[in-house]
């Protein structure tokens, strides 16, 4: 399966979502909340990283849960930059 390359504004998305992830982290490990989430800590890695800026919206429900983020405040910080 080969996939469509992702825009600037998609890679931007989820550098947003690395940060606030990594923020709503805290002092508290990644192994610690990957586990917490269901997660591999190379997983939340990528993620946090914007190695991975599209994952799921059920890994992003899980984290945002262990995280104590609501999903309304994710879509608020993760969505495009106005113009």
């Amino acid at each position: 399966m080969v996939r469509t390359p992702l825009t600037p504004e998609e890679r931007e998305r989820g550098e947003r979502l690395g940060l606030l992830l990594r923020e709503a982290r805290g002092e508290r490990s990644m192994a610690e909340i990957a586990a917490a989430a269901g997660l591999s800590a190379e997983t939340l890695r990528k993620i946090e990283t914007g190695r991975a800026p599209t994952p799921a919206f059920f890994t992003v429900a899980a984290l945002a849960g262990v995280l104590a983020l609501s999903l309304d405040d994710l879509v608020v910080h993760c969505s495009p930059l106005p113009a």
